[in-house]
Order: C-alpha cells, then sequence, then structure tokens
C-alpha cells in the first residue's frame, strides 16, 4: 500500500531530528539497536522526539538553519527518515557547512527528501516500495537480510512514534537524485 505523499516528505524533513532524538525508545522488526533511553515520544512531536535523543543534533540545526522546524511540529502526520549525527559525519568534509551557507535551497530539499507524507510503520514497507518526499523525488525500499533500507541508508532503529508521526533511525544521509540539466 502506497501511503505517502509530498507532504510526508516535507514532515520527514521537519521530523527528521525528532526522529533521531527518539530512537532510543522503541524497538522493531528491522535492524534496529537501541540508542539512549527516550521520553515517552508519542506525548512529543517529531522534531521534540529527534531532540531529546540527543543524537541528532546536526539534523535539529540543518532543520532550523533550512526552517524547517514549524512544518515538522505540524499536524501531519509524518514519516521522517532520521540520519543521526554520525550519519552526517559520513560526508565528504565541508559539505554541510557549504550547504548551511544557503539553507533555504540545496539543504532544504535534502531535509525534504528524508520526510514521507503519512505514517508509515515498519511493517508498511515492502522489498521494492517506493514513496513520494516532500521533496518531489520518490525513495526506494529494499529489505535484505531482514535489514530495511531507503535507498541506500539502512534503518538502524524503526517506529520511533511521536505525537504528529513516525521517526525511522537511519545510518546515512539521503541525497535526492540530481536531474539532468537541458541542454539547450
Amino acid at each position: 500500500m502506497r501511503r505517502w505523499t509530498l507532504v510526508g516528505l516535507v514532515a520527514l524533513v521537519v521530523a527528521l531530528p525528532v526522529i533521531l532524538a527518539a530512537c532510543g525508545s522503541e524497538s522493531s522488526e528491522t535492524a534496529a539497536s537501541p540508542t539512549s533511553a527516550m521520553p515517552s515520544p508519542a506525548a512529543q512531536d517529531i522534531v521534540d522526539t529527534a531532540v531529546a535523543a540527543g543524537q541528532f543534533t546536526t539534523l535539529a540545526t540543518a532543520l532550523q538553519a533550512a526552517g524547517l522546524v514549524d512544518a515538522l511540529k505540524g499536524d501531519g502526520p509524518f514519516t521522517v527518515f532520521a540520519p543521526t549525527d554520525e550519519a552526517f559525519a559520513k560526508l565528504p568534509a565541508g559539505t554541510l557547512d557549504e550547504l548551511l551557507k544557503d539553507p533555504t535551497a540545496a539543504l532544504a530539499d535534502i531535509l525534504k527528501y528524508h520526510v514521507v507524507s503519512g505514517k508509515v510503520m515498519a511493517a508498511d514497507v515492502t522489498d521494492g516500495m517506493t514513496a513520494p518526499t516532500l521533496q518531489g523525488a520518490e525513495l526506494k525500499f529494499t529489505v535484505k537480510d531482514g535489514n530495511v533500507y531507503v535507498n541506500d541508508a539502512m534503518v538502524t532503529q524503526a517506529d520511533v512514534e511521536a505525537s504528529n508521526g513516525v521517526i525511522h533511525v537511519i545510518d546515512s544521509v539521503l541525497l535526492p537524485p540530481t536531474s539532468p540539466s537541458p541542454s539547450s
């Protein structure tokens, strides 16, 4: 069942810091590993859940810089694929600093690429499934050896529930596909 929409993508980007912060409070059927104890995540929105987790400071900073926090604090529901601070550290040196120079352009697109409209739980994911993000491009899901992957990022903690959606912690930053520029 495909319940992924563009609004969900925006929600994912906005909720990513919350998701990352909340990743330690729930377990899932996927390759999830507990991180840290979290306050009752369902009582907090996606952003507050991620921030409370303490491992999404880079995501929270990026969301704030891109002006996406208020959107992810909205009613939702949103599904956010939240990269941890360690995931952001895997980016080439200087990449994040460069993106933060103009956060409403490429950075906002990257963050929106982490959000899907609607609440998608781990049990809803099937191998080969795709979902449109708030950025506009689709994410592709793969189930392999008991692990769930979003594009090439592995879900390390699934189904961290928040009052306005769900967070799935991932081990890499998702980068939207680039469109070839017209050659005219």
